[in-house]
């Protein structure tokens, strides 16, 4: 009888692990890795009208087995928190100097060997500020989760986030901006340096772009990747 049992319940056990594998391969089935999502969604935006309808985006090609893994503003956080080494990428897929510049960080990123890159989805996670008519800055939204300790943790790569009044005077806002595009090589825990890897000559976001362009963007992308390559725990911009 207690054979018997026994058997009735190895039996049962073997099943459910069986279901469970079964659910876990048609979940990993269904599922998108990063790559492929970083992929479709940069490319849906391909060839079609801005909001208002007077640019057209720019058209990309994103590989299959391009390096980019979400991540948030706490991830993030956490890894440098952590000491960790890494390339971090903050942008949005509409985002026109994103576009612009995408295809060459891949393609350094294969140059340089470096298969991973963290992607944050900047655009709905930053607060958003306005000056009122009296000169006082006004928040208009607040930021997401982790946002403003990335703020903290990223500081010294980071430019002031200024708005301008009416008279067209600059206003300092006493904080700083995650911008988009923006690369950083974070090195041991600590920012080393950021680069948005748009050229100079690069007047707008949806012009035609030149072979000179192209060759600055990778220039500075290889000089922000490289930190992250040699481990240097000093970075500096001399020679990008």
């Amino acid at each position: 009888m207690k054979k018997t049992v026994l058997i009735s319940l190895g039996v049962i056990l073997a099943l459910g692990v069986v279901g469970i594998f079964i659910w876990n391969g048609q979940k990993q089935k269904t599922s998108k890795n990063d790559a492929i999502q970083f992929k479709e969604e940069y490319e849906a935006f391909n060839g079609k009208k801005t909001s208002g309808g007077e640019q057209t985006y720019r058209t990309i090609t994103i590989p299959k087995d391009n390096p980019f893994i979400y991540k948030d503003a706490s991830d993030i956080v956490k890894m440098i928190k952590e000491k960790k080494t890494f390339v971090v990428y903050f942008g949005f897929d509409t985002c026109p100097w994103c576009r612009s510049v995408l295809p060459t960080l891949i393609e350094v990123a294969n140059d340089l060997s470096i298969d991973m890159i963290y992607y944050v989805d900047i655009k709905e996670i930053r607060d958003v500020l306005s000056v009122d008519e009296e000169g006082n800055i006004i928040t208009e939204k607040e930021a997401g989760k982790g946002y403003m300790d990335l703020l903290k943790y990223l500081d010294p790569v980071l430019s002031d986030y200024a708005l301008t009044d009416e008279d067209g005077e600059k206003i300092d806002t006493k904080e700083k901006r995650i911008y988009a595009p923006n690369v950083v090589s974070v090195v041991k825990g600590k920012a080393k340096m950021l680069k948005e890897g748009v050229s100079e000559k690069q007047t707008d976001g949806y012009m035609k772009l030149t072979e000179e362009m192209k060759k600055d963007t990778y220039q500075q992308f290889e000089c922000v990747l490289k930190c992250v390559v040699e481990n240097k725990t000093t970075c500096s911009n001399k020679g990008c």
